[in-house]
């Protein structure tokens, strides 16, 4: 591990730190070896695994996106460091909503933001395979709406794949935030007006909910 990087967060499949990177702090993500894959295997999967992530980041900037600038893929160390952002995620400005004065203005900028975002990155055919309002956050300098944590992103120009991208985002809400219906909606609506091909994907979203609404009552 790289001299003062400290340890921020650890998921499932990488520890993220805060590191210095040249003049810049940086974020580091470093996924860490799978003890119960064969070795040469492991570094083969997770060298792909790290490749995946900084293109689809990349595709996603040229798509209009704000995402994290990645500044070095260290494939051999299975890291890469990007852009440390100043912000909040959605998540916690949610829960501090109660406490701001203009509130509504504020929830509706964010979800148009949100949408625009979406819209770009799946024109990219890029899909996030993670969205949660954690993995949304909002600069501090200018309120741009930053997409982050691409770890489990691929590419896919389905429909399907796209309309699961949004369902695992309004499962996220509506099980994290009571009341965010009206936000989600609007997140769609700003996302159908931004993106040319949303239609058949708001066709495919509503068959993923269908299926979700049926696992449900199985249990």
């Amino acid at each position: 591990m790289i001299k003062n990087a400290v340890l921020i967060n650890q998921g499932a499949e990488a520890r993220v730190y805060t590191a210095p990177f040249l003049t810049h702090t940086a974020i580091m993500k470093e996924r860490f070896k799978k003890l119960y894959r064969h070795p040469i295997l492991d570094k083969r999967l997770t060298a792909r695994r790290v490749i995946q992530e900084a293109r689809c980041l990349y595709k996603c900037r040229r798509s209009g996106v704000d995402t994290p600038v990645v500044y070095f893929v260290d494939v051999n160390n299975s890291s890469i460091y990007m852009e440390y952002i100043e912000g909040k995620t959605v998540r916690d400005i949610l829960r501090a909503s109660t406490t701001v004065t203009d509130v509504t203005t504020l929830l509706n900028e964010i979800a148009r933001r949100i949408g625009v975002a979406l819209a770009n990155m799946h024109a990219a055919d890029v899909i996030h395979g993670d969205l949660t309002t954690s993995n949304l956050l909002r600069r501090e300098s200018n309120g741009s709406l930053v997409l982050i944590d691409f770890g489990l992103s691929y590419v896919s120009a389905l429909p399907e794949d796209k309309a699961v991208d949004l369902y695992v985002l309004e499962r996220a809400f509506l099980s994290t935030h009571p009341k965010s219906e009206q936000m989600f909606a609007s997140i769609l609506d700003s996302y159908a007006v931004n993106y040319k091909d949303s239609k058949a994907v708001l066709i495919k979203l509503e068959e993923v909910r269908l299926r979700g609404r049926k696992r449900s009552m199985v249990g």
